[in-house]
């Protein structure tokens, strides 16, 4: 592993957000009990906090894979699709993240679990895309061929993240249930920003881990065919 230490204040980095956001989230900031949040749940809105942070989490993978698809086609070099791949793999585990957190949070403060309004709609399409771009990964044959086909799907598939964030703005407000905007205590903002720093941290972390173990399995696939050319020769 190069860079040890670099790898080991980045994990003691991670750890330590977490633990201060966890703190902040159930203990600095305070319990909301406007009506319009839930006067009878004060504190289920701190699934919020990790709610809009993993959304963007999401938001910022489905980006790197668009980079990644655009790269890959341009230049056909393997760590631009290792990026796509490893990008959408972590959106989509953050979009789970979102669309369970999102229905536990909408339960006792909406009323509903769901209900397939712009927003909502808009993410769950955008999650299933990436799953059939993933699905696209693993059943097609290895090689550029299927490279390729999921470099096309990951730039066509980022039309649609624009319109998660924007679709508030897109559609009248009579059909939403989530707000376009609320003014939040200083206190939840700090905390709001401390939970966006934290998941940035696992965020960057988990990329660079799953990126060198692509690395690592490109450079495994290519000694063991390296040494059946040379057996058979």
């Amino acid at each position: 592993m190069k860079n040890p230490i670099l790898w080991t204040v980045h994990g003691v980095a991670t750890v330590i957000a977490m633990s201060v956001a966890l703190w902040a989230v159930f203990f600095y900031a305070p319990a909301d009990v406007q009506p319009q949040m839930g006067a009878s749940w004060p504190y289920v809105q701190r699934i919020f906090y990790f709610h809009v942070a993993a959304a963007i989490s999401a938001g910022l993978c489905y980006l790197l894979v668009f980079v990644g698809s655009v790269g890959y086609l341009r230049t056909r070099q393997d760590r631009w699709d290792h990026l796509g791949h490893v990008a959408a793999e972590l959106g989509v585990m953050f979009s789970v993240f979102v669309l369970i957190s999102g229905p536990l949070w909408a339960r006792p403060i909406w009323g509903v679990f769901w209900r397939w309004e712009p927003r909502l709609t808009t993410m769950m399409i955008t999650f299933t895309i990436y799953v059939a771009y993933l699905m696209v990964r693993s059943y097609g044959e290895p090689g550029e061929r299927t490279q390729r086909f999921a470099a096309v799907v990951g730039i066509v598939a980022f039309v649609n993240v624009p319109l998660v964030h924007y679709s508030i703005n897109m559609w009248a407000a009579n059909q939403q249930l989530h707000p376009p905007k609320v003014e939040l205590d200083p206190a939840m903002l700090h905390t709001k920003l401390v939970c966006y720093f934290t998941f940035a941290c696992l965020f960057t972390l988990l990329m660079r881990l799953r990126l060198r173990q692509e690395h690592q399995a490109a450079r495994l696939q290519a000694l063991s065919r390296d040494t059946a050319i040379s057996g058979d020769i």
